[in-house]
Parts: C-alpha cells; sequence; structure tokens
C-alpha cells in the first residue's frame, strides 16, 4: 500500500514522503491516527496546494516579524531598581516583567520560548538588550534600561 505521510514517523518516513508500507500497517495505524493518507494524484495535488498555502502564511507571518523587529529596535523599556550598601542592584529584572511591560505598555506580545538567551539575567544597572528570535530567521533586539530607584 503506498501512503503520503501527513507527519513524520519514525523508521516509516517523513512528512509529504511517498512510503510503501503493509496494508495492515497503513490501514489500522497511519490513516486512522492521521499520519498518512492513502496514496491517490488527488492527495498529492491535495498535499501540494496545503504546501502553497503554508508558504503564503510563512510569508505573511515573516513579513509581521521583520515589522515587529523594527518596531522594538526603536522602543526601550524602562525599569528601575533599588540599590544595596554598595551600590550593586538588588534583585533582578526577570523575563516576565519585561514580557508583561510590552505587553502593557507597547501592546507588544512576545512569549517567554521566543527569548533565545534565556540564561542572561538582567541584575545590574544601565543599559542591555535581549535577542529575541520573532520568527524561524528572524531576529529582534528587546532594548531595556535599568536606573536607580530614588529614595524618598
Amino acid at each position: 500500500m503506498k501512503v503520503l505521510m501527513k507527519q513524520e514517523v519514525r523508521k516509516v518516513g517523513k512528512k509529504g514522503q511517498i512510503v510503501e508500507v503493509s496494508d495492515g500497517y497503513g490501514a489500522n495505524f497511519l490513516i486512522p491516527n492521521g499520519y498518512a493518507v492513502l496514496y491517490t494524484e488527488a492527495a498529492q495535488k491535495d498535499y501540494e496546494r496545503e504546501l502553497a498555502k503554508q508558504a503564503l502564511i510563512d510569508a505573511q507571518k515573516r513579513q509581521e516579524a521583520t515589522e515587529l523587529a523594527a518596531k522594538l529596535a526603536g522602543i526601550t523599556l524602562q525599569f528601575e531598581a533599588s540599590a544595596g550598601r554598595r551600590g550593586e542592584m538588588i534583585g533582578t529584572v526577570s523575563n516576565k516583567e519585561i514580557i508583561k511591560t510590552l505587553k502593557e505598555k507597547y501592546d507588544i506580545i512576545i512569549n517567554k520560548n521566543m527569548i533565545v538567551e534565556k540564561n542572561v539575567i538582567v541584575n545590574g544597572f544601565g543599559k542591555t538588550s535581549l535577542k529575541v528570535e520573532l520568527f524561524k530567521g528572524v531576529f529582534g533586539a528587546i532594548n531595556l534600561n535599568v536606573e536607580l530607584k530614588e529614595k524618598k
């Protein structure tokens, strides 16, 4: 039985491949679970249409990500923090705070998985930036400035 793979299945085939499998395996496992469809010319054309549609969606998302990267380049988030006795910053500015500030002030939605440098900790005064991947291969930077909170 020839099937067109809709998803990658280990030791069987990758998405989009046409593979020959036993009738029982194809009819009882691959097709019912949505991993593959029976190979026909119509199924092949449907798959090609789906690929073309996905390519358009990806191009649109890439364009939006590029625009968002340009928008992020012009933004610097301001944070205030207290200083200890030796003038060092107390605490850190977490990724959660950064994401929340972007959403509240600029209506930009970034999730924590987009931040590339997960081990970078903002725990000092001054300017810094975090690298984010907005889409596959499209990177931007979130600029931060941490200032000393004035005592009252």
